[in-house]
């Protein structure tokens, strides 16, 4: 079930740390940020809980506070693609700022349990209409998120299932980490699998032949990567 928190002074001060931290908010006057302040709720979601649907019209932009949210394509006929996987500190949703229509063009679920800010989108678009400052830190996170797609489209289609899922298990760590690591997968490996384009049954396979190459340890939910360095480097060998 959806829950919308009302605003009290917890509310305001999670809220203030949360945006302020966000590219979209972080260069904001102090005006412009009290504005987007009160025009912010918390929205807490139950696992499996529908944030919005695709074609609904949008009025909100989000910025994940806890939890993991889905992003899904979904057919006429119910086939779902998952297209992003959020984490907590990310946005969704700016885009439609942008869009003509208005209307959220995909389906946004949680995962487990979340918690989001959902910002008036009206409100911050009249702020961008008003400040530079504002344009253009909307203008770097869609050139980030530009080129992290073009290099998600170079990888889900130039590259075989094992290096698409080294990929996905190396995007999980911190740059800096060169040694071992364990990585827990809160996140179905069905959805794991329609994210990285490929059948749930060839993920299995993939996890096993890095497990039987030595470059993992799989128990339940916790994959264990024995040596991170030689996983990128089979990573950047193309997974072969």
């Amino acid at each position: 079930m959806i829950k919308a928190e009302r605003r009290g002074e917890k509310h305001s001060t999670d809220a203030r740390e949360c945006l302020r931290k966000c590219l979209l908010f972080s260069r904001l006057d102090e005006v412009a940020f009290e504005q987007i302040l009160s025009h912010t709720r918390l929205v807490t979601l139950e696992e499996n809980d529908m944030l919005f649907e695709q074609q609904q019209p949008a009025k909100e932009i989000f910025l994940l506070r806890s939890g993991r949210i889905k992003l899904a394509l979904v057919s006429p006929e119910g086939h779902e693609k998952v297209v992003d996987l959020i984490s907590p500190g990310g946005t969704f949703a700016e885009a439609i700022m942008f869009a003509g229509s208005h209307l959220y063009p995909v389906t946004a679920t949680a995962l487990v349990k979340s918690q989001v800010w959902g910002i008036n989108a009206a409100t911050y678009e009249g702020i961008l209409r008003q400040s530079t400052t504002a344009c253009f830190a909307v203008m770097a996170q869609m050139s980030r998120r530009l080129h992290w797609q073009i290099a998600e489209l170079d990888r889900l289609t130039l590259h075989n299932a094992a290096f698409r899922v080294v990929a996905y298990l190396l995007d999980q760590l911190p740059s800096t980490h060169l040694a071992s690591a364990v990585i827990r997968l809160d996140t179905p490996k069905h959805v794991i699998a329609s994210r990285l384009s490929i059948t749930p049954e060839t993920l299995s396979r993939t996890f096993s032949k890095l497990s039987r190459d030595g470059f993992l340890m799989i128990e339940d939910n916790n994959v264990t990567i024995i040596d991170i360095e030689k996983l990128r480097t089979y990573g950047r060998s193309g997974g072969v």
